[in-house]
């Protein structure tokens, strides 16, 4: 899978490193192990997936993370990308509008004793202010637009990896918080399931 990686343009030796560490295959369904490596989306239930091994590279990367971040992720899902965010930041609040999902990944995730990541059930467009300002935000689904919420929670200098878009197209986009403003970056096109909450229709 590295190797695949290094291919396709990831060149960040932490998240590299990151990715070797934590073995996939046990944030998938038991019955979809065989397809944990494979360059494709694998389904996790209630109509969620885990993103791709290159796309989790590309965001991670994307954050630009040394070890000292605060990292609010939108989108617990199996809690593999929340695994490698762990390894590669301070500390991660993960929000996750379903339970069950959170219950999942909190019982994987438990497996590898990570001491810095808080697991929340809640609205992730609302984001979570009790522990705002975050130096990195990900959202791990597609929306038309950013949640103002998340926005107003991410630190002067912080940077926010969203996928943007709907169904016929989107786009992953890095967008960095600079004098209150946020600068956009593009990264890649994408297909991501669509970000539901009270912030997530348009205004």
């Amino acid at each position: 899978m590295l190797r695949q990686l290094v291919e396709r343009g990831i060149k960040s030796t932490q998240v590299l490193a990151a990715m070797d560490r934590v073995p996939r295959e046990r944030f998938v369904p038991p019955d979809w192990e065989f397809l944990a490596y494979a360059d494709r989306a694998v389904q996790i239930g209630c109509g969620q997936t885990i993103s791709q091994p290159y796309i989790v590279a590309l965001m991670s990367e994307a954050l630009q993370l040394t070890g000292v971040e605060r990292v609010l992720e939108i989108g617990t899902g199996s809690g593999y990308q929340t695994a490698l965010l762990a390894e590669l930041a301070s500390s991660v609040v993960s929000l996750e509008r379903h339970e069950e999902l959170s219950r999942r990944a909190q019982l994987a995730l438990a497996e590898f004793g990570y001491t810095n990541v808080e697991l929340v059930v809640a609205d992730g467009t609302l984001g979570w202010p009790e522990q705002a300002p975050y130096d990195r935000i990900m959202v791990a689904a597609a929306a038309d637009h950013i949640p103002p919420a998340l926005e107003a929670q991410l630190s002067e200098g912080g940077i926010l990896v969203i996928p943007l878009g709907d169904s016929q197209g989107q786009v992953l986009r890095a967008f960095h918080k600079v004098g209150g403003r946020l600068d956009a970056e593009w990264l890649s096109g994408c297909r991501f399931v669509p970000l539901v909450g009270a912030q997530a229709e348009p205004s």
